[in-house]
C-alpha cells in the first residue's frame, strides 16, 4: 500500500496559525494528514480528520459545518509547511487566480537521498528541471515521460544545493521553487534524477525518515487578495528533520 493512503495520525487534533486577517488564514500544515476530504467518503462521518476539518473548527467552533472555507491549493498528505486558505468568495477568487497565473511563489526545501542511485550523480550548484508529466503503471505514482505522451503536462522546477555541515553522509539539502503546480511534481522530477526526497518510499527513496518525508514548503508569497502588497509567509521545520540528524544553521531556519 501506498504511504500516501496509509493510516492517519491520529495525534493531530490543533490547527497551528501562522497568520490570519477577515479575508485569509495562513497555517502551517503538519505531516500525516490531507489537506480536504475527498472521493465516495468525502461526506462520511466516519471518513479521516482532514486539515480541511481543522481549519473549519478554528473559523466556526461553534458550528464548523457554516464555516465558508476556500481550498485554493493543497499539499500531499506526507509534506509539510505553508498553506493559505480563503475566508470569503472574493478572497477564494482571487487567491485562485493568483495560483493559476503564477503569480503565487512557492519555496520547499528538501532533503534529497543520494544513497539510491548506482551511478555518480553531477548534482550541480543551481538547475532548472523541465520534464512533462503523466500518471503511471501505479496509480499513486507521477512519472517523467516524453512529451508525446497523451495526457502528460509540462513541469518546471528551479533548484539550488546548499552546502552546509549538519548534514548526514548522502544527503544534499535543496530549495526547490516550482514554477508549475503538478502533482507530485517535486517528487517525481527528483526522483527521475536518480535523487529521491529522504524517506519517499514510494519514488525509490530507501532511507527512513521519522515522519512523512523530507519535502516542506517553506515559504509561499503572493498577492494580498485585497490589499495592493505582496505577502510572505514562512513555516518552520518539523522536529523530524532535527530527529533524521540533518541540522541547518540557526541563520538559515
Amino acid at each position: 500500500m501506498s504511504r500516501e493512503t496509509s493510516g492517519e495520525d491520529a495525534s493531530i487534533t490543533h490547527l497551528v496559525v501562522i497568520d490570519e486577517d477577515e479575508h485569509c488564514l495562513v497555517v502551517n500544515k503538519p505531516v500525516g494528514i490531507l489537506t480536504h476530504p475527498g472521493g465516495p467518503r468525502a461526506r462520511d462521518a466516519d471518513r479521516p480528520l482532514t486539515l480541511e476539518d481543522l481549519v473549519r473548527r478554528h473559523l466556526r467552533p461553534d458550528d464548523p459545518a457554516s464555516a465558508y472555507v476556500g481550498t485554493v491549493h493543497r499539499l500531499d498528505k506526507l509534506v509539510s509547511g505553508v498553506m493559505i486558505w480563503a475566508k470569503n468568495a472574493r478572497a477564494a477568487r482571487r487567491l485562485a487566480r493568483h495560483f493559476e497565473t503564477r503569480q503565487a511563489r512557492k519555496e520547499y526545501w528538501a532533503a534529497l537521498d543520494l544513497s539510491v542511485s548506482r551511478t555518480a550523480i553531477n548534482l550541480s550548484k543551481e538547475w532548472i528541471w523541465d520534464d512533462t508529466l503523466a500518471r503511471g503503471a501505479v496509480p499513486w505514482r507521477v512519472e517523467v515521460v516524453p512529451s508525446d505522451i497523451a495526457g502528460c503536462q509540462r513541469a518546471v522546477t528551479r533548484g539550488r544545493v546548499e552546502e552546509y555541515a549538519g548534514l548526514p553522509i548522502g544527503l544534499a539539502f535543496a530549495r526547490l521553487w516550482p514554477e508549475t503546480g503538478r502533482t507530485h511534481q517535486l517528487r517525481a522530477q527528483s526522483a527521475a534524477r536518480g535523487m529521491p526526497i529522504l524517506g519517499d518510499v514510494d519514488y525509490g527513496s530507501t532511507t527512513a525518515f521519522p515522519a512523512g518525508i523530507a519535502l516542506h514548503a517553506r515559504r509561499l508569497t503572493l498577492p494580498h487578495p485585497t490589499r495592493k502588497t505582496f505577502e510572505s509567509w514562512v513555516a518552520p521545520l518539523p522536529d523530524a528533520w532535527r530527529s533524521a540528524g540533518i541540522v541547518l544553521p540557526e541563520t538559515v531556519i
